[in-house]
């Protein structure tokens, strides 16, 4: 054998080692997939629960509050948009919820003992994590189409808006899969539930950071939520009360950089606590 042959042949093996263990892992998560999903059989009410509440809300700032102080057109076709992004923050606590359970009743441990990819159990939880975020987006979108909110730029425009919901969500799921590691515990998933809602409701999801105090403004634009709101009301074409500051006018780009810069840091951090868990 030459030593190129030789080095033809270590190539081939790595690359067949590379793609088996890819092919192992793609496997692994799709299983841990199907067993969340199949959680969705035996606790319909859960499901429901949490398609319903961001549809109250919805309902209730479109109806009962009203509001739209500093916006120019129709208020829903202002809300409903931010609702749609604020649905993306809302939900993270079931995640948390289901994390901490399986770590309580030691059912993490089992897996990380079986022959399987280490990290299969975080990605088979945030790919059925995702799919459930797509059902409650298509839901949210079907009632603000129901109440008189229409999108107005076209069908490519149209899914861009819902790609960077959805990729505001899985930032958002990563920063929950790692505080829930974190906590541990299901009983302090309740702390973040308070923290959840202030940051929320900090943003330009339901009002205009125009009708704010200055620093309070300041403060809702750079908002990662309020940068989604912002360009998917863009997208969908959809009135907003848009600022001349440098987050205002690069909402688009903010929208991309803040999901994926918390993605960066939450990602590894969720890695890594799940590696040290049994240390």
């Amino acid at each position: 054998m030459t030593a190129t042959q030789g080095v033809s042949t270590v190539e081939v093996n790595t690359a067949h080692g590379a793609g088996s263990k890819l092919s192992w892992a793609a496997a692994d998560s799709w299983t841990m997939t199907r067993r969340e999903l199949a959680h969705w059989a035996r606790q319909p009410v859960q499901v429901v629960v949490g398609l319903v509440f961001p549809v109250m809300m919805l309902l209730m700032f479109g109806y009962l509050i009203g509001g739209g102080k500093g916006i120019e057109g129709d208020f829903r076709s202002y809300l409903v948009p931010g609702m749609l992004t604020m649905t993306m923050a809302f939900g993270l606590e079931a995640t948390m919820l289901s994390v901490t359970q399986d770590l309580g009743k030691g059912v993490i441990d089992r897996f990380r003992s079986m022959p399987m990819n280490s990290g299969a159990v975080l990605v088979g939880r945030s790919i059925a994590d995702m799919l459930q975020s797509v059902v409650g987006l298509t839901v949210m979108i079907g009632v603000g189409y129901a109440i008189g909110w229409r999108w107005n730029n076209g069908f490519a425009s149209f899914m861009g808006a819902v790609g960077l919901l959805l990729l505001l969500r899985f930032a958002m799921l990563w920063i929950g899969i790692h505080l829930a590691m974190v906590a541990g515990k299901p009983e302090l998933v309740q702390a973040v539930q308070i923290l959840v809602w202030p940051v929320a409701f900090l943003s330009n999801a339901i009002a205009s950071p125009e009708s704010m105090p200055s620093w309070l403004g300041a403060v809702v634009e750079w908002n990662p939520m309020s940068a989604t709101a912002t360009a998917v009301r863009g997208l969908f074409g959809n009135p907003g009360a848009v600022g001349d500051s440098w987050a205002a006018t690069h909402a688009e780009f903010l929208a991309m950089a803040w999901p994926v810069a918390l993605v960066a840091v939450f990602f590894p951090l969720a890695v890594k606590r799940f590696r040290d868990l049994s240390r």
